[in-house]
């Protein structure tokens, strides 16, 4: 029997592309107050879900045809509102849900992350998380007064930097340290706070933080390293890592490389979840699905320049003047952006963009398809393969259908056979990560 694992939701910022779809309500005129975001993370305390992570970018897409059109005609990343205060929304709306908010390591100094993340572990009672990104764009490094990215090993050199002074920073205060002492008159014991002293060779901060311990100890750090770097840094740091890989045996690769590469680092491989994006449609019955798959893709199919701009606004690669119909494997096409494009290319070079790009799958990650019953068998088969630990549920948009379809649909039908958790055992997140 495959054993118990875990379930996240990668919640696409807090943009609105399916604010003109089926059921997606009033969420197109609404979206400045979030309700929808705040009825996904209940529904997903309900169905016991380790967590919700907010990805996010800041800035507003034109790399495809040197426009913006088409990012803010379909709601494509934008409008996006900062993950640091959409986490304490969700927060504060749910008890044991976990949290985590992205980061750039381009977009704070580590001394502004490092107090955001303890704040919100804090008034969260231990359920925050950062996933710590190095950018993917230059587009986003020019808002922040740089000519654009760095080449891409280099940019995880200024990451290891960051999150080592921000660490440093999260461990001034010990566990300890408050007393709260009517008798002595002590507050907090001085002799268990530090300096962090960081001096690195980007990076430097005097410390301690002035917001106190953290029930944590740490907020739980999370990655998305994908390249041989990416994947040596993740597994390093990280005590969740999200992966997209297009089938079981790549992601039995990916996480065998994250587990060999955190035994390098000197962890254990047991003490990081990788979990790996699914793009789900869950139906009342098998005809369902597969007409919702059909649909899906002739929308792909007629609006192909939509899934050219996505992929562009990732790689920073201007596919509206890349020929459509040409096989990847005799294009030249380099990026700095995201490193997951070169193994998109490598795996299609024999196929025409056009054929790459409507054959990547419906959302983000592998797709499954069926009724809750048929999803939860090509879960289960899924990890029995992997080895764990667990799936991130991806979409293009989020609408209270899609919801309903996975909390109140396929969750229920993975807790009956004992895969997900039916209960939180803990009241931290990273208890729970480590629970199983």
């Amino acid at each position: 029997m495959t054993k118990p694992f875990h379930l996240g939701w990668f919640l696409n910022g807090t943009s609105v592309p399916a604010w003109n779809k089926p059921f997606s309500g009033s969420i197109g005129t609404q979206w400045q107050q979030a309700d929808i975001f705040v009825d996904l993370a209940r529904a997903m305390e309900r169905a016991c879900f380790d967590y919700v992570l907010i990805e996010d970018n800041t800035f507003v897409g034109d790399t495809y045809g040197d426009s913006m059109e088409v990012y803010l005609k379909h709601a494509f990343q934008a409008p996006r509102q900062d993950p640091m205060i959409v986490a304490t929304l969700l927060a504060q709306a749910t008890e044991r849900l976990g949290i985590i908010a992205t980061a750039g390591t381009f977009a704070y100094h580590p001394y502004m992350l490092a107090r955001l993340g303890a704040s919100i572990d804090q008034v969260s009672r231990g359920r925050m998380g950062i996933n710590f990104v190095t950018g993917t764009s230059d587009r986003a490094l020019q808002n922040y007064g740089y000519a654009g990215m760095d080449e891409h090993d280099r940019r995880y050199d200024v990451a290891e930097d960051f999150v080592a002074a921000t660490t440093a920073l999260w461990d001034t205060w010990d566990a300890d340290s408050v007393v709260a002492d009517p008798r002595t008159g002590y507050w907090a014991d001085h002799t268990k706070v530090r300096r962090a002293d960081h001096a690195g060779p980007y990076f430097s901060t005097r410390g301690p933080l002035n917001t106190g311990p953290m029930p944590q100890g740490r907020p739980v750090i999370a990655q998305a390293g994908g390249s041989p770097r990416g994947i040596a840094f993740a597994a390093k740091h990280a005590d969740t890592i999200v992966a997209i890989q297009p089938t079981a045996a790549k992601m039995k690769d990916y996480r065998d490389q994250v587990r060999a590469a955190a035994i390098d680092a000197g962890r254990k491989p047991d003490e990081i979840k990788v979990l790996f994006g699914i793009g789900p449609i869950v139906a009342a019955s098998e005809r369902e699905a597969q007409e919702r798959i059909a649909q899906r893709r002739a929308e792909m199919s007629s609006n192909i320049e939509v899934e050219l701009a996505k992929l562009a606004k990732s790689t920073d690669i201007d596919f509206a003047a890349v020929p459509l119909d040409e096989p990847l494997g005799e294009l030249s096409l380099r990026t700095n952006g995201t490193q997951q494009f070169a193994e998109f290319a490598r795996r299609n070079a024999d196929k025409t963009l056009r054929e790459a790009v409507l054959g990547r799958g419906i959302g983000n990650g592998a797709m499954v398809a069926g009724t809750p019953e048929s999803v939860a068998d090509q879960l289960a088969q899924t990890m029995e393969t992997v080895g764990g630990d667990g799936f991130l549920v991806c979409s293009d948009g989020v609408t209270r259908r899609f919801i309903a379809e996975i909390c109140d649909g396929l969750v229920p039908e993975l807790q009956r056979r004992g895969l997900t958790r039916d209960h939180y055992s803990f009241a931290q997140l990273r208890d729970n990560l480590l629970e199983f």
